[in-house]
């Protein structure tokens, strides 16, 4: 008895409205998550660099009994390189015996 019963037909321009609102919104969540990882990869980054230079300015003064004298010295003898572009390095050296000051700071692109 489905004779008198009609569907209604989908209008194409709303089927499309509908398609195009959900692969926005599957771009959006896709893009800020992208956002997200490229935050998280930037200061894990910076964490290792700083770990990588006080490891290696301990590691002089292991085997030297002293503290690197210069940034240069420590790149230089230990073989760590970083972009300069993406991170700012100061070393502030204390003294012979005494730990020096690193501090790593990402540069905003």
């Amino acid at each position: 008895m489905k004779r008198f019963v009609t569907q209604k037909q989908r209008s194409p321009i709303r089927s499309f409205i509908l398609s195009l609102c959900v692969f926005l919104l599957i771009m959006f969540f896709f893009l800020t998550g992208l956002s997200s990882l490229s935050g998280v990869s930037g200061r894990e980054e910076e964490d290792t660099l700083r770990q990588a230079l006080v490891e290696s300015a301990v590691h002089c003064y292991a085997l030297n009994g002293y503290y690197p004298e210069s940034l240069e010295a420590l790149t230089e003898d230990y073989g760590i390189t970083y972009d300069s572009r993406r991170f700012l390095v100061d070393y502030q050296p204390q003294g012979e015996n005494l730990m020096p000051e690193i501090t790593v700071i990402r540069k905003e692109e």
